[in-house]
Parts: structure tokens; sequence; C-alpha cells
């Protein structure tokens, strides 16, 4: 049985996400943020039609932005998730089985669905039914391959004579579009591949395709030579239905201002410490390594450097907070410099294990803190549940040096006392 793919992508989703609960900026070009408000990480597709760029630093378009009435979001990340899952919950009631690919990307494996309805009706339905029940516009591209049915959204969102549903099952169909897409455009395949493959006469997805495989594996890699299977019609990429466990964590993040405190860079390393270790429990690891950074801005000419990491070994694994927060606190009194204006901090974990699936140190065994996991499983399910927050006093109770949001939109579907401010 020939394996059917479709890979369903939400339409400019972080935008999508701010218009969702704004309908007077329906027709208004839209921009999301990156953090501390410093560059443009998504745009509606009316931003896009004015030429603002992906990355493209705020500063530099503050003229477009008067001139034509652009709104700009700081990224609200709790909402962008909480719309994801209810697009992906519709997903997986609809197919198979799922592979969850990013936050606004799913692959669906629909390999035998055709026996029950045609693949096009079948995506259909499956697009009407986000859009109606979500309010999110997705795309949704449909082949024998992940890398085609890639190619295939591409062109339902490109082309709006597709209805945003494109059926690439079809070879003849593959070849036809695979003319049309830039080699550069093809799932797996970056800037520097490409360039080096139109310097070798490879200009689009088609005369990829038409490549010689072991050729292709012998210059480049593996990776690029199941590219070139799978743009043929052969599969080599299965869905991954399981998540892969992380090797490693890292919270981190840039300072609403420069810092030059002491204890207002310790609470945030304390801060980012906490987040980490949530993290961890939700892989369901501990850790064995512990990282801590600390450095100043280095886009500020003239101004004095500072650049400090080091890392811990503990003796035995955790995943308790109170005890990375005691690594992280004792690494940072070591790594500190006075006398630097700091623009971020971070806290990375790795060297993670299974529970039970380690060797304690002979001399050092665990503390075994009396009811750790309780404690520990009553403070995450408090600060998930919405209804409170407990955290720990290192943290600082009114920190002054987290990132800049100033145009955060309210979190409209994860707090009641947001809602008021819909209607």
């Amino acid at each position: 049985m020939q394996t059917v793919f479709a890979l369903a992508d939400c339409n400019n989703f972080y935008a999508s996400c701010e218009k969702l609960f704004r309908p007077d900026l329906k027709q208004v070009p839209v921009v999301v943020l990156s953090n501390n408000d410093g560059c443009v990480v998504a745009r509606s597709k009316e931003a896009k039609a004015l030429g603002i760029k992906m990355g493209v630093p705020l500063f530099q378009i503050k003229d477009q932005i008067q001139q034509h009435g652009v709104v700009c979001f700081s990224s609200n990340y709790a909402l962008y998730a909480d719309l994801s899952n209810r697009v992906m919950t519709i997903l997986e009631e609809e197919a198979p089985r799922v592979e969850v690919y990013s936050i606004d990307e799913a692959f669906m494996d629909l390999t035998g669905v055709d026996h029950a309805v045609d693949l096009l009706t079948f995506g259909r339905q499956v697009k009407a039914k986000v859009d109606k029940w979500t309010g999110i516009t997705i795309g949704v591209g449909i082949a024998p391959t992940k890398t085609l049915a890639k190619l295939a959204n591409h062109a339902a969102k490109k082309y709006s004579a597709t209805g945003g549903v494109v059926d690439l099952m079809d070879s003849d169909r593959q070849k036809r579009l695979m003319a049309l897409v830039d080699v550069s455009d093809v799932w797996g395949v970056g800037r520097r591949i490409s360039v080096r493959l139109k310097e070798m006469g490879i200009h689009t997805a088609l005369d990829l395709s038409n490549m010689n495989p072991k050729a292709i594996r012998s210059e480049y890699s593996v990776v690029l030579e199941r590219t070139v299977y799978e743009l043929n019609g052969t599969s080599c990429l299965e869905l991954e239905t399981v998540r892969p466990t992380k090797q490693q964590i890292v919270c981190s993040r840039s300072f609403g201002h420069k810092v030059t405190d002491k204890q207002e860079l310790r609470e945030a390393v304390a801060k980012y410490t906490t987040r980490a270790a949530e993290k961890l429990r939700g892989e369901q690891r501990l850790c064995r390594v512990v990282t801590v950074f600390i450095r100043t801005s280095a886009f500020i000419p003239g101004e004095p450097q500072c650049s400090k990491a080091l890392s811990a070994e503990l003796p035995n694994p955790t995943d308790d907070t109170r005890d990375l927060l005691e690594v992280t606190n004792v690494i940072f009194q070591q790594i500190y410099r006075a006398g630097f204006r700091y623009a971020k901090a971070g806290v990375m974990l790795a060297d993670f294990y299974e529970q039970g699936t380690f060797q304690e140190d002979l001399f050092r065994p665990s503390t075994n803190r009396t009811q750790s996991k309780a404690l520990i499983s009553v403070v995450d399910k408090i600060n998930h549940s919405g209804l409170g927050n407990v955290f720990f006093a290192s943290q600082g109770v009114n920190p002054t040096w987290s990132m800049k949001r100033e145009h955060l939109s309210p979190a409209y579907t994860t707090r009641w006392s947001n809602l008021k401010n819909i209607f």
C-alpha cells in the first residue's frame, strides 16, 4: 500500500492568533515582535505585501509602521501555545496518526484513507473544520512523501486557486510543481547548499529530483540523498508520533534593560533555573550537569564586555528545583563580575537520566528530601492551573529585569480576567 502524508500548516500563525480576537484588524497589517520587542518574527499577509522582512529590527521600520498603520504585538507565547493545542487536537481527531512537527505544523498519516474518502475532499474537510472550530486558517498538502507534502503545502498557500488544499499524489502533477519551485524552497535544502547546487546547474526541485541519489550522497550528505528519493516518491522519512527526548534544556532571555545590580542578576538566574526545572520534570527526566552563563551586549560600541559561563556536575541526578537553585547560586557567585551592564543570563541543564536508571555516588548519596516529589508536584499543579502562582523567594518579588513587552495582547484563552477585553 502506498504511503500518504498530509502536512497541515497554519497560515501566518502568530499574526493570525493576534487577529483572531481583534476583528477590527482583519484587513490591517500586523507584525509580531521577538523578545524585548526587538525584531519582526511574524507578519500577516498585509504586512508581507508592504515588503516588511522577517528579522528586521523594529526601529528600522518605524516610519513604515506609522505610514501604513501597521499594528505591532509583543510575542504572546501562552496564547499561541493554547491555540496550537486546539488545532492539533482537531487534526488528531481526523487522522489515524499525527506528528506535531512545530507549533504551527503537523504531518498526518493518511495511508488507506482514500479507500473511504477522496483525499482532496478529506483535506478540504479538515481545513474547514479547523477554520470553523478555531478561527485559524490552514493549508493542507497531500503527497506520498513528507518532502512532497511540504511542496504541496507550499503550493496550497501560494496559489489561491487551490483553495488552500493540494493533492500531489499524481506523479505528473509532482513534476509540474517541482519545475516551478526553486531548489532553495525544498525542505532540507539550506541556503548554503542551494548556492552550491545552483553552481552545478540545479535550480529547481525538478532538477534535484533528476540527480543520481548516490552521487548526491557522495558530494553532499545522506540527508540530501534522502531528499532526492523523497522527491521521486520514495518515502524515507517516517512519521514520528513519539517526540524525541531532549538532550538539553536551555532557559534564557535578554533583559528589558541593562542590569548592573548583583541581586537583580541573581534573581534572574533563579527564575531561569526554576523554569528549566519545570521543563525537566515535563520531560520526566533528571539532570546531572548544570551550566549558568551571564553576558553583556556585544552591540554597544565602546562598552566594557564580559561573558562568563561555568558548569557543575551534581553527585546525583535530580529534578528538584531546590537542589538546582543551590547549584546555580554557587555557580553564579563564582562567575559574577561587578562593574558591567549585563544584557542576558541563562541556565542550561544536560546529561539526563530516567528515574531509577543511574548509579548513585557511593560517598555522596542523595539527600532524599522529605516529601520532595510530592511537594514539587503540588507546586507544579498550582502553577499550571492558572489559579495561582507559587515561587521561590530567590526569584524576587517584583523583578525589574523582565523582558520588555510593551505591545502584549491579553491572555484571551488562558485567563478569565482578560475575557472582558474582548467585548
